[in-house]
């Protein structure tokens, strides 16, 4: 069976290594007799693989000691409400840059639950980059800082971090992490839907330092409440049993190609053939900042519009799917997260140019 390269921006594409071990533990998980997905989520045997996948998760990103990992449900989506339902209680306000459709969904959801402040936004500039920090009208009392380190749909990327003293910053990384190297202890909260680097959709990814628990706005039912689900290890109910299962064998087909660093690599080199192609064209345009683009979305249009039917259609026909560009921007996007190869972005970029040499 051919596999078809999926440049989708989620869900995304997985590890073959892991899909074919999913294949043959379907019916029968070493030797329980039993898939996972029926599997309770109280017994040894699940206990045992949500345990592996937290420690596994932990080494991969090096997670201090003072930080819970939760396994949750609701997506990233879910989180804009969390977020402040658990944080902006703490000063009753909090601070939000906006450089995308993510985290402008993210500052509205958050106004429903306090003082929640755009204090910077690349709008004005149609989102193609990231407002530079000197321009960031901070607040004295904010209780913490959102930013959203990749826009999945706009294509802009934080390849720094702010230095926001000891104001907490909370980050949506659905799209980027594990894809490159970060130092958690400079984060308060990280959270990612699993679907795009991890593994199926139905799991969040959240990573908290402790002394962020229990302030929590008064009414905030139980599933909501952070400190109550590290209090419960993350099963206040049913979790996500399926895909903690198969994040967990994404985590170790990571420590198998190297880890994090080893990976970041790799993804670099993808971002960049990718790119040179595009700006190396007169048919292709990318209009991301060069310096805030993004290793794993990346948009471009055709200069003419009309062949973006043909564009797609012979794409689909070289087993290349997904490339169609989100519905508010139009053109094209390519994911291209951990599990693309190196040879799967080279397929790409030979089709583009074929294709620009035929309609020139």
């Amino acid at each position: 069976m051919k596999r078809a390269l999926n440049f989708s921006s989620g869900p995304a594409m997985l590890p073959d290594e892991v899909l074919e071990q999913v294949a043959v533990e379907m019916l029968d998980w070493q030797g329980s007799g039993m898939s996972v997905m029926e599997m309770s989520h109280r017994g040894e045997q699940f206990l045992r693989i949500h345990a592996d996948a937290q420690q596994d998760l932990r080494d991969l990103m090096e997670i201090p000691s003072n930080y819970r990992v939760l396994f949750l449900q609701g997506g990233a989506t879910l989180q804009f409400t969390i977020v402040p339902m658990n944080l902006i209680g703490m000063t009753g306000h909090a601070d939000y840059v906006t450089t995308g459709e993510w985290s402008r969904k993210a500052l509205r959801e958050a106004r429903r639950y306090g003082d929640a402040r755009e204090i910077a936004s690349d709008e004005p500039n149609g989102f193609r980059s990231i407002p530079s920090p000197d321009r960031w009208v901070r607040s004295d009392n904010a209780g913490y800082l959102h930013l959203c380190s990749n826009e999945t749909i706009g294509g802009v990327e934080f390849h720094w971090l702010p230095d926001a003293g000891s104001t907490p910053i909370v980050a949506d990384m659905s799209s980027t992490i594990l894809s490159r190297p970060i130092d958690v202890s400079r984060y308060g909260l990280i959270y990612a839907g699993a679907q795009k680097n991890i593994g199926p959709a139905g799991l969040t990814i959240v990573i908290v330092r402790e002394d962020l628990l229990g302030h929590a706005l008064p009414g905030t039912p139980a599933l909501l409440d952070l400190h109550a689900q590290a209090d419960a290890d993350s099963m206040i109910n049913t979790p996500s049993t399926f895909s903690i299962y198969v994040a967990g064998l994404v985590f170790r087909w990571l420590k198998r190609q190297g880890g994090v660093a080893a990976i970041e690599a790799r993804n670099i080199a993808k971002a960049r053939l990718l790119y040179e192609c595009i700006d190396q064209s007169r048919l292709y345009v990318n209009r991301i900042d060069p310096a805030a683009r993004s290793r794993m979305n990346i948009p471009f249009q055709l200069s003419r519009p009309e062949l973006d039917r043909a564009f797609l259609e012979g794409a689909e026909r070289a087993g290349m799917q997904q490339l169609k560009g989100h519905r508010t921007v139009g053109g094209m996007r390519a994911s291209i997260y951990n599990a693309m190869s190196i040879a799967g972005v080279q397929t790409l970029v030979d089709y583009m140019r074929a294709f620009e040499q035929q309609h020139a």
